[in-house]
């Protein structure tokens, strides 16, 4: 094989550019802290950091349906709570008009009484979040779930969230099991019949009873009366239905939190995963990029001292 200075000359040439290449690849490493820039840097590794980026996106997106849930279940304990409060206001007065001795007036005071507690509890149950969503309409949101004779005309399906990959939670009850419905257990009429199952239409009844002046008759006094208990009966099991409801909300709040945990696990293993994949290590690289620098001054230096020899001169 005939060797020629041309040769030796391009030979020389290669050995700088791709001495050159590498010292930049390392620079390009350190520069952007990444041992992995483009697909060629390292194949495998950056097709399973585009798998693994797709991961992290998912465990990003349920972190905010969490974010959202946590918001808007926590909205709903606090109008349950304040409805609960309500409900228990209104059965002092009930169990104080039970008391025979009132005289109309009285009666009339505490129908007014009532009037108030049914006004706030119509208001909480027509509640509206931050953005002026309905709480207890469902998918209905745009429009008040109740009409001010207490019935309920939003929608029938419970707001849910997929707040998981293997999790969906209710984050929105409806308002006609909050406030139109008893639990299985729930009390019934003396004769055996169901409770009154709307909150409102049991306060209308009590209202009105009260509102009714009975004087001495004892026919009316009785019908008043029987008015009186079986609101007393229907606001104890309405009291009982918010309440399990309410425990169901604290429960998923608490399971949000423990999934909150295992999504920052999730997320810190895979921020280590795709560190180990296309990030620098330092120290390596660095070392690399020193020798590397090295080695190519030596090229320069040879090349520099070949260009004024040829094959003449190496045979002399």
């Amino acid at each position: 094989m005939r060797v020629t200075t041309l040769m030796m000359y391009q030979q020389n040439m290669r050995g700088i550019t791709d001495s050159q290449s590498t010292w930049m690849k390392y620079g390009e490493q350190m520069s952007t802290g990444l041992r992995v820039n483009r697909p060629s840097d390292d194949p495998i590794a950056a097709s399973q950091a585009v798998v693994l980026s797709q991961a992290q996106a998912q465990t990003a997106q349920f972190a905010s349906a969490r974010s959202f849930a946590t918001q808007r279940i926590s909205q709903e304990e606090n109008t349950l709570s304040q409805v609960t409060t309500a409900i228990q206001s209104a059965q002092e007065k009930i169990v104080y008009a039970g008391n025979g001795t009132l005289s109309d007036d009285d009666r009339a005071s505490l129908a007014t009484d009532l009037q108030g507690i049914r006004d706030q509890l119509l208001n909480l149950a027509n509640s509206q979040d931050g953005n002026g969503r309905y709480m207890f309409a469902g998918y209905s949101t745009d429009t008040a779930p109740f009409a001010a004779d207490g019935t309920y005309g939003g929608g029938t399906t419970n707001v849910e969230q997929q707040v998981d990959s293997s999790r969906t939670m209710v984050i929105g009850h409806t308002g006609d099991k909050i406030f139109n419905s008893i639990t299985s257990n729930a009390v019934k009429e003396p004769n055996g019949d169901d409770s009154e199952t709307n909150l409102f239409a049991m306060l209308d009844s009590a209202i009105k009873a009260l509102n009714t002046p009975v004087a001495d008759n004892e026919a009316d006094q009785a019908t008043a009366q029987a008015a009186i208990d079986k609101t007393n009966r229907g606001l104890r099991n309405s009291l009982n239905n918010v309440l399990t409801v309410r425990a169901e909300v604290g429960t998923q709040l608490n399971e949000l939190d423990k999934l909150d945990a295992l999504g920052d696990d999730r997320k810190l293993s895979q921020t280590q995963q795709m560190s180990d994949l296309v990030n620098v290590d330092w120290n390596e690289t660095i070392s690399n990029y020193t020798m590397q620098q090295a080695a190519l001054q030596a090229s320069y230096k040879t090349f520099s001292d070949m260009q004024g020899m040829s094959l003449f001169q190496l045979n002399k």
